[in-house]
């Protein structure tokens, strides 16, 4: 029998999670000393930075072209590898802050579904 294979051949990744995740950021950055630059204030500017250069890939398109931006090969990898460096960044500020992103993101959303009530 055929064992399970992940993305580039090998043995399968464990199911991702968020916690997963900011401790895989965490440890890259603290295997190369980098705690140090990973201030809150850091952490913002690098995000901003990289939405920017999120938005850079959508600036000139149509709303048509931006709807069909990943049937291309060469900018969906773009567009996917800008949203990793958007989320990895959040994720390390969340977890130098102590905040729960999915916490946070489900308080939001009770707070706007209290503010904007459906018709």
């Amino acid at each position: 029998m055929n064992e399970p294979q992940g993305p580039r051949g090998g043995p399968p990744h464990e199911p991702l999670d968020i916690a997963k995740l900011q401790r895989r950021l965490a440890d890259f950055a603290a295997v190369r000393n980098w705690q140090p630059y990973h201030t809150p204030k850091n952490l913002v500017a690098a995000l901003s930075v990289e939405a920017s250069e999120l938005v850079e890939i959508f600036q000139w398109l149509t709303p048509e072209e931006s709807a069909r931006v990943m049937d291309d090969a060469e900018t969906a990898h773009r567009v996917t590898d800008e949203v990793a460096d958007v989320l990895a960044y959040l994720l390390q500020l969340c977890e130098v802050l102590g905040i729960d992103p999915l916490a946070a993101l489900d308080a939001k959303i009770d707070r706007n579904e209290r503010r904007f009530p459906a018709p």
